[in-house]
C-alpha cells in the first residue's frame, strides 16, 4: 500500500555509536534458486534456513502452481516434491497460473521451468511490476521452443510448449538484469539439448549472481560449463535432490553494518560464511573503502566505523544491489562521492537512482544524477517523508539516513517484507531506540 492510508516509521535516530549483533534470516537469492532446482530436480529436495518473505512465499507458490509438492516441517526446513514431469503430447494439458508480485526472480527465473512442463501457464503479478522488462527472456523461451503470448514483452504473459521444450543456443543481451541469465541456466538442463547461453551486451550487471546460479546448479550434479566470459553451456539432465543450509542474507545484512559506519560504531554479523557466491559479501569492500574496519573470527563478520567518513568512488556494476544502503552511508562522507556503474538498477522495482535522488535531496542533500552514476555533495539534515516506491532496499537506505537526521519518517515500511519482514524489528533492537 502507498499514500496516505500507507503506515508509516519513525525510523529511529542514532543517540551514540550504534553497537550491536544481528542474526539475520537466510539468503533471498539462494532460496529461491534452491526453490527452483528442487521444483526441477528427479528427486525430493530440503532446504534448512529457508528465507520467509514475500519474494519466497511467491516463488514457493510458483513452485506449487507448476506440479512442485513443498511443506514446512516442525524445524523450519522446506521439504520438496519435484515437478512430476511427464510426456507433454500425452499428459495434462489443463492451463496453469503463476503470480509473481513484484518478483524479479519469479518472473525471471520461473518461465523457462513453466515451458518445460508442456502445459500453458499464464504469469502476472502486481501492476508495478508491468513496467519491469521481459522480453529478454521471452524472445529467448520462444527460440527455444516455447510459444509466447504477450503484447509488448512484459507482464502479463502467456507461455506454452506443447512438445517439450527444444534448447540449444540462444545469444541474449543481458545487460538490463543478470537474471535472464540464471533463468534460462536454472532450467536448461530440462530442455531435449539442453542450453548454450551467449551473452552479446557490452556490460552484465550483477555478475556474482549468475555465479550462484552455476554453483547452485553445480551442487545438483548438473553439468555447466563457460568456456569462455559470457557463454555458457548447461547440459541436458534433470538435477539431483538437495539437502542444503542457506546462509544468510548478505545484502540484508549490509544496512547494519552501514549503521556501524556512518555512527563509527561496531556491528557483528554471525554466521558470516567464509566462502560465498553471494553478491552482498562485497560490503566487505565497499566498508572498507568508507575507512572501516572489518574482522571476521568463528564469532562472524565484525564492521566498525571510522570517526569521520572519508569521499569514496567506486564502481558497483557487479553488486547494484548494495547500491541504495552504499548511497545512504555515501550521502554522509566529508567532500564528493561518486558511485559508478549503476544504470541497469532503473529497472528493478523502482527507478533506484531517480528514487535515491528524490528522496536524499528532500532531506536536504546535494546529489547529482547520471544516467549511470550518483554523485553526493553535502549530507542530508532535513527531516522528511521518505517514500519507498515499494523498493524494500529504499526502506533500509531510508533506516540509514534517519540515523543521522532525526525525525525522519518513512513512509510505507511494510515493503521492506519483501525480503527481510523482520527488519524493523531487527533494525529498531540494533538502534537501541
Amino acid at each position: 500500500m502507498a499514500g496516505p492510508e500507507a503506515s508509516r516509521w519513525a525510523a529511529p535516530a542514532a543517540h551514540g555509536p550504534v553497537r550491536a549483533t544481528v542474526t539475520v534470516p537466510g539468503s533471498k537469492s539462494l532460496t529461491n534458486r534452491y526453490l527452483v532446482t528442487a521444483a526441477a530436480a528427479d528427486s525430493p529436495s530440503v532446504i534448512r534456513n529457508p528465507l520467509v518473505s514475500r519474494d519466497s512465499t511467491l516463488m514457493i507458490e510458483a513452485v506449487r502452481s507448476l506440479g512442485a509438492g513443498v511443506e514446512e516441517d516442525e524445524g523450519g526446513a522446506l521439504r520438496i516434491s519435484p515437478i512430476p514431469f511427464g510426456s507433454p503430447a500425452g499428459g495434462d494439458r489443463s492451463p496453469l497460473a503463476v503470480d509473481c508480485g513484484l518478483a524479479g526472480t519469479v518472473m525471471r527465473f520461473v518461465p523457462a521451468l513453466a515451458a518445460a512442463t508442456g502445459r500453458p501457464v499464464h504469469f502476472d503479478g502486481d501492476e508495478t511490476a508491468y513496467t519491469r522488462p521481459m522480453s529478454t527472456i521471452l524472445d529467448s523461451l520462444e527460440s527455444l521452443g516455447a510459444t509466447i503470448d504477450s503484447s509488448d514483452g512484459r507482464l502479463p504473459f502467456r507461455i506454452d510448449a506443447p512438445q517439450g521444450m527444444r534448447g540449444g543456443h540462444v545469444s541474449i543481451d543481458a545487460s538490463a538484469s543478470s537474471q535472464f541469465v540464471s533463468g534460462l541456466l536454472l532450467s536448461g538442463s530440462l530442455f531435449d539439448l539442453g542450453v548454450e547461453v551467449t551473452h552479446t551486451g557490452q556490460t552484465l550487471p550483477s555478475r556474482p549472481h549468475i555465479d550462484m546460479t552455476v554453483e547452485v546448479l553445480s551442487d545438483a550434479g548438473v553439468l555447466v560449463e563457460e568456456p569462455e566470459p559470457g557463454h555458457w553451456v548447461v547440459q541436458p539432465g534433470r538435477p539431483r535432490g538437495l539437502d542444503v543450509i542457506v546462509e544468510p542474507d548478505l545484502s540484508n545484512a549490509a544496512p547494519f553494518l552501514a549503521a556501524a559506519l556512518v555512527t563509527g560504531g561496531s556491528v557483528t554479523i554471525p554466521h558470516w560464511p567464509v566462502h560465498t557466491t553471494q553478491a552482498g559479501n562485497e560490503f566487505r569492500r565497499v566498508a572498507e573503502a568508507f575507512g572501516g574496519q572489518v574482522e571476521q573470527d568463528r564469532n562472524g563478520l565484525t564492521v566498525t566505523g571510522p570517526a569521520e567518513l572519508p569521499a569514496v568512488d567506486l564502481d558497483l556494476s557487479d553488486v547494484g544491489e548494495l547500491t541504495p544502503v552504499t548511497a545512504a552511508v555515501a550521502a554522509f562522507a566529508t567532500g564528493t562521492s561518486t558511485l559508478r556503474g549503476i544504470g541497469h538498477l532503473r529497472g528493478h522495482e523502482t527507478d533506484r537512482l531517480a528514487a535515491l535522488t528524490t528522496e536524499l535531496t528532500k532531506a536536504g542533500a546535494v546529489v547529482d544524477e547520471g544516467a549511470d552514476t550518483l554523485t553526493f555533495r553535502s549530507p542530508p539534515h532535513t527531516p522528511s517523508v521518505w517514500s519507498t516506491y515499494h523498493d524494500h532496499r529504499m526502506v533500509m537506505a531510508g533506516a540509514i539516513v534517519a540515523l543521522r537526521v532525526p525525525g525522519l519518517v518513512l513512509d510505507d515500511p511494510d515493503t521492506v517484507s519483501k525480503t527481510m519482514p523482520s527488519f524493523v524489528d531487527l533494525w529498531t533492537e540494533a538502534v537501541g531506540a
